[in-house]
């Protein structure tokens, strides 16, 4: 069936207009407002609900078709696909899945992902780093170390984790340090006002020095105890386990 839904014309005016539309579809169709098999409304039909040109509707819907969210064929029109089909790795994919899952969802599902890659990352990082590589793990540890607001040790933390990613030399993995850019920044605003912050870093220390003195072995297990105690960290400040599926 067709889908009728409303659209909002308000948002940051400094943002395109066909980015405002697809953001505000994009979020419709995550929430499940518009189901997977349902046809938009024409061009037209959206035009006039929007007020906006043919134009911005063309070009917002194509980059919702490159994000994965919307099939378009002839004479059958746009239809939403079905999540599996989602890039979701895409950062305004995994923003709307943030603002719709609850907090305790949302970290169980980061950090099984982080268990199950991160290791091995760190690992092929120890083996694949080269000499930038390691300054850059050096120079993001080093801003952890010297971070004098909560803010400034996030950035820096980030920054930490995204330059292992890259420093393994392997494009598969590189797209999972960009989406944890996004998805660290929610993790950690949750862990960085407890006061495990000297023992983080001695563990951050202990993964940095493992890849850069070429130890895969050592990487992979300092990168896991570093999750473990993550998720302690987080259990005893929300003051409940997210992480043990319901």
């Amino acid at each position: 069936m067709t889908q009728e839904f409303v659209f909002s014309s308000t948002g940051t005016l400094a943002r395109k207009l066909h980015t405002r539309l697809a953001d505000q579809i994009g979020r419709s169709i995550v929430r499940g407002e518009i189901a997977p098999g349902d046809s938009l409304p024409s061009e037209l039909r959206i035009c006039e609900m929007m007020s906006v040109s043919r134009t911005a509707v063309r070009e917002a819907l194509r980059v919702l078709v490159g994000k994965g969210l919307l099939v378009s064929r002839p004479k059958s029109g746009t239809k939403v696909r079905a999540p599996e089909c989602w890039n979701h790795l895409d950062p305004d994919i995994l923003r709307w899945q943030f603002e719709l899952d609850k907090t305790d969802d949302f970290l169980r599902k980061l950090f099984e992902l982080r268990f199950a890659v991160e290791p091995a990352a760190s690992a092929a990082a120890a083996t694949a780093r080269t000499a930038d590589d390691a300054d850059a793990i050096k120079k993001a540890f080093d801003g952890m170390s010297a971070a004098e607001s909560m803010e400034a040790y996030i950035e820096a933390d980030i920054l930490f984790h995204k330059s292992i990613y890259q420093a393994t030399h392997n494009q598969f993995f590189w797209p999972i340090a960009q989406m944890f850019e996004l998805a660290l920044h929610q993790s950690f605003r949750i862990t960085a006002p407890g006061d495990h912050r000297s023992r983080s870093i001695v563990e951050h220390r202990a993964l940095m020095e493992a890849i850069v003195t070429r130890q895969p072995e050592a990487a992979h297990a300092a990168a896991l105890q570093l999750l473990k105690s993550t998720t302690q960290d987080i259990a005893k400040l929300l003051g409940s386990d997210p992480f043990t599926r319901k």
